[in-house]
């Protein structure tokens, strides 16, 4: 609600909300005022079953129509007390913000002093530790199964890295992981087309398929091979091993993160792209980040590399 850009639709949900309530009220006592009510005969309603089971037109027991007065009541209690109409918040001042702080608060006090402890071991040896790593695989399945997925293998949509592989455009090591969870990244990888053409992307695709072993056409990965020189050099590296201080993945390796088939890699070079994984210092504070960090490492293949 606060986030509305004008009073109008704040009002225009009161309003709404006013009149719905008002309108079921008359409708239940509507219902309820019939003749039988008065003392005459209750009317047929025109249906009939069985040849003589009829309808009539009986008033609802009480007791039933106490629990549309009731029901009535709540929600305008409900909605004195409570936020709900428009920007009104109610006369308690309750919010699902504030509930959410003020739950945040009572946990950080009960197990801030366990992560701070954390905080104070070394990344590669609080690997070893399978207490510290359970709480880390609960912080992971928290907030970050989204993206990666919970086997940390990445989400199916293309973009999202696998984190149980060697591959890592920051680099894999732990201080490494850890800065890219505090701080965030952002890759941008500009488009190719205009400087190209479309017979340039072509061959510079081909090129790039070569990097990693792949069948191409061989002449047009020759003729690719000088523009990615010129220009896919700077970032990825003369040999296509990429630069982890750009972010500029490895080409040779076979492994892609939007897809590695000769079109979705036209559609990289042609179009760039762009992917963001967003900074979690505020939010979840260095000491989780600290075991977080260790817990992605322990799962991370280059951590048997080293």
């Amino acid at each position: 609600m606060p986030d509305f850009v004008s009073s109008f639709w704040s009002w225009f949900i009161i309003v709404l909300t006013v009149i719905s309530i008002a309108g079921v009220f008359w409708l239940v006592r509507w219902m309820s005022e019939t003749k039988a009510e008065a003392g005459a005969e209750p009317e047929p309603m025109g249906h009939v079953w069985d040849e003589d089971l009829q309808e009539l037109n009986n008033p609802l027991p009480r007791w039933w129509l106490n629990m549309f007065y009731i029901t009535l009541a709540f929600g305008v209690i409900y909605l004195i007390l409570y936020p709900g109409l428009g920007t009104f918040g109610g006369v308690l001042g309750w919010s699902s913000k504030d509930r959410y702080e003020r739950e945040v608060q009572a946990a950080d006090k009960r197990f801030g002093p366990l992560y701070e402890k954390y905080l104070q071991e070394d990344l590669r040896t609080l690997v070893h530790d399978q207490k510290a790593m359970k709480t880390g695989a609960r912080l992971f399945f928290n907030y970050c199964t989204v993206c990666h997925g919970s086997d940390a293998g990445g989400a199916k949509a293309k973009g999202y890295p696998s984190l149980k592989d060697s591959d890592w455009l920051y680099g894999g090591g732990p201080e490494q992981i850890k800065t890219s969870i505090m701080h965030g990244r952002n890759g941008v990888m500009p488009p190719w087309e205009a400087a190209l053409g479309r017979q340039g992307v072509f061959n510079v695709t081909e090129y790039v398929l070569s990097l990693s072993g792949r069948k191409v056409n061989i002449n047009a990965a020759q003729a690719g091979k000088e523009k990615f020189l010129q220009l896919c050099a700077a970032c990825h590296g003369a040999d296509g091993k990429g630069d982890q201080k750009q972010g500029a993945p490895n080409l040779t390796d076979n492994i892609w993160l939007h897809g590695g088939s000769q079109k979705t890699i036209m559609e990289t070079i042609a179009g760039g792209r762009q992917g963001r994984m967003p900074a979690h210092k505020e939010f979840l504070g260095e000491a989780k980040v600290h075991l977080l960090a260790a817990y992605i490492y322990s799962l991370s293949a280059a951590k048997l590399n080293e």
